[in-house]
């Protein structure tokens, strides 16, 4: 279980973007789902879904665009705006773990292994 660091954005008291809603993001994009998404993920369609109402709220303009179901199924997109804000996200996630790979390098060697057991 190395340290590692999680890049997130806020805005005010919630979390506009983070490795989670990212990942949920990436999901819908490959699936156009987001109750699929969701299954990918391991978490709830109810949970998936309430992570997308934070993102949408917290953007200019939504990430996540759905359709409702008929006789062709519903769905979920990106939208252009849900796109650029994913590619941005990853990169600055990359760009921050090259920035601190030495310093994270030598912290690591300062924990242990594992965490130690709650004192009684």
């Amino acid at each position: 279980m190395p340290a590692q660091p999680r890049l997130r954005i806020l805005l005010g008291a919630l979390i506009a973007i983070g490795p989670g809603k990212a990942d949920l993001l990436e999901g819908i994009a490959a699936t156009g789902s987001i109750s699929a998404a969701a299954r990918r993920l391991g978490m709830s369609y109810r949970r998936a879904w309430l992570l997308v109402d934070v993102m949408n709220r917290c953007f200019r303009t939504p990430l996540v665009t759905t359709a409702k179901g008929g006789m062709r199924g519903g769905g979920a997109i990106l939208t252009p705006l849900g796109t650029e804000v994913l590619r941005r996200y990853r990169g600055m996630e990359a760009r921050a773990a090259r920035a601190i790979a030495g310093d994270l390098s030598r912290f690591r060697t300062l924990m242990r292994k594992r965490p130690a057991a709650p004192s009684a």
